[in-house]
């Protein structure tokens, strides 16, 4: 068996685990990706003559590539990814359980002669800056040459890896074979126990790219609350007010929530002064510092991030941020080789759909899958934060939590302190679309935007939050915002977007300490005096409503949560169910 880059390691428990994988598939060739340039290109050339990549308009997007799956492979299956525990009451009712030898041995069945006629690419990893105390290394073993040009960039990876590594064994082993393709023999199978992902019979990248949700966040939160950290489903954003304050917030939304468009965030026309800097749109690990409070970083090197949807008006930095260098999944292709998507703007008169059909704006399909991506590096974003590589990270001054309410959320709030933040954030919920599952205001609990990435018990993990609050002398405080309210007609009341730093504004002077707010039996409201709404075509009556407290609805949300809570069982903390109760006695009081 041919290897390339094979004197790259001299690390044994490294290498014999590479051994035995290649004696399971079978590859012709294995590939130690070192991570240079010229690798990059090399790879960009071969991915072009099999046919994965296509070459895009170099005037319009120089360095860029289209890359289109399978119509069977092109979102991650929630159904079909498993948290393998020896124990199964420690995966917990939000995760699907198997045990680990079956998961061993259901993927290895896949696995075995897989890779004949292929190459096995070894791409050593970098979770987080490099030589940080944050970052965690891992090595993806895997088949597929989009797979690792997608690591690239959206990881440290190659030599910068392997020098961290060392001689050390304390690594993710990440092993991913495509094998057929076939979603009837596809598994994402993670065993904290052991720091190892298993994943076959996927290309997509939620499914493939194996730092992002499974390593950053599944394998992640199990490594953090075993040694004293966090792993969430997180952006990080850095805001400068006029006076020259600094501070950075992190915020918890569930899908189709902004929370891209947040991280991303320009200051309005109303708010000259304010400078913001995108430090991550979507995962955020922290840890307590010397100082007694949470500091943060952004343990990716790239976005991942849906295209549909992101276009001039929403979100202007991303698509600055795309320009160059990306690597674009599932969209549309027009004959001048540039890409399009729904929301991007006005439709080419021609083009391919993601599926490879002729499409034209009459035609009855979508041009662009609804999650289709762009992977591009985060050293493009043109907001990036000059500390987005700190090895110590950023200090957090508020932590923001946020669900899709067209009623009883008002548009922000403080909690009263740390274990209410939590239990704020273990009932968040977020209402489904018509589109999504053809009712409107299905409420779906997803604590801490985390439901699906939980890599153990969620009542543990409950229990790590709190804990986690014990150990910070000055936590970051909790706030709740809703974008979406709307008003009898349907209408979402508050316009968004870049007007979301206004809310921003009302949360970092409460940080500071500069404005008073209205105790409400839900937490700290503002005075609709302390919130910025020059310019805004928002009456006082519509105002009132954002700001305004539903008792009854809020009795019939607790009733709701309590339902959540018995899924979760006797691991839940007593200090939530103490929460619910004295929210239960305020709102009656």
């Amino acid at each position: 068996m041919n290897e390339i880059n094979a004197g790259i390691t001299s690390n044994e428990h490294l290498l014999q685990w590479v051994r035995e994988a290649a004696q399971l598939c079978q590859p012709d060739l294995i590939h130690w990706c070192d991570g240079s340039e010229d690798e990059r290109r090399a790879f960009e050339d071969r991915a072009v003559s099999e046919g994965v990549l296509e070459r895009l308009n170099p005037t319009r997007h120089p360095g860029s590539f289209y890359h289109r799956s399978k119509p069977n492979d092109v979102a991650r299956t929630e159904h079909l990814t498993f948290i393998c525990t020896r124990v199964a009451a420690d995966a917990g009712p939000t995760n699907n359980w198997i045990s680990p030898a079956d998961g061993y041995r259901r993927c290895s069945e896949i696995l075995r002669g897989s890779m004949s006629g292929r190459t096995l690419y070894v791409v050593p990893f970098i979770m987080g800056p490099a030589l940080s105390p944050f970052s965690k290394i891992g090595v993806q073993l895997t088949d597929s040459i989009y797979v690792a040009l997608n690591m690239r960039i959206m990881t440290r990876m190659g030599r910068i890896a392997l020098k961290q590594l060392g001689k050390s064994d304390d690594f993710t082993r990440c092993f991913h074979g495509m094998a057929e393709l076939d979603d009837q023999k596809r598994l994402v199978c993670h065993f904290p126990e052991d720091n190892a992902v298993w994943s076959v019979g996927s290309a997509y990248g939620g499914n493939a790219l194996l730092g992002k949700k499974c390593l950053a966040l599944r394998i992640g939160s199990f490594l953090g609350r075993r040694q004293g950290w966090m792993a969430e489903h997180m952006l990080i954003l850095g805001i400068k007010t006029p006076e020259g304050k600094l501070h950075y917030v992190c915020a918890a939304f569930p899908s189709q929530c902004g929370k891209t468009n947040l991280a991303m965030i320009q200051p309005p026309p109303a708010m000259k002064g304010y400078e913001t800097f995108t430090v991550g749109d979507d995962i955020a690990w922290l840890r307590v510092g010397a100082d007694g409070r949470l500091w943060a970083v952004n343990p990716e090197a790239g976005f991942f991030g849906v295209a549909p949807g992101t276009g001039p008006g929403t979100n202007p930095v991303a698509l600055a941020t795309i320009q160059k260098n990306t690597i674009f999944t599932n969209v549309a292709l027009t004959s001048e080789k540039d890409v399009w998507w729904e929301g991007l703007g006005d439709p080419p008169a021609k083009a391919t759909d993601w599926r490879g059909e002729p499409w034209t704006a009459a035609s009855p399909v979508k041009a662009a899958h609804p999650n289709s991506r762009f992977t591009a590096p985060t050293a493009q974003c043109p907001t990036l934060s000059p500390e987005w590589e700190n090895p110590q990270g950023v200090p957090i001054s508020a932590i923001i939590f946020g669900g899709r309410r067209a009623h009883i959320d008002p548009l922000v709030y403080e909690t009263f302190d740390w274990k209410h933040g939590v239990y704020t954030g273990a009932t968040m919920g977020s209402e489904t679309t018509a589109a999504a599952t053809g009712q409107v205001g299905v409420v779906r609990r997803d604590p801490m935007a985390m439901k699906p990435f939980i890599g153990y018990h969620a009542g543990d993990y409950f229990g790590h939050w709190l804990e986690m609050g014990k150990k910070a002398a000055r936590p970051p405080k909790i706030f709740h915002v809703n974008w979406f309210e709307v008003d009898p007609q349907g209408k979402v009341i508050w316009p968004g977007f870049g007007d979301n730093l206004r809310v921003l504004d009302w949360i970092l002077k409460r940080v500071e300490g500069t404005v008073d707010a209205q105790r409400t039996p839900i937490g700290y409201l503002p005075y609709a005096k302390d919130l910025n709404c020059s310019g805004l075509k928002i009456t006082p009556a519509e105002l009132e409503t954002l700001l305004d407290i539903e008792r009854d609805g809020w009795l019939t949300e607790v009733a709701d949560q309590d339902l959540f809570f018995k899924e979760i069982g006797g691991r839940l903390p007593a200090a939530l169910r103490e929460e619910q109760t004295n929210l239960k006695r305020r709102l009656r009081e």
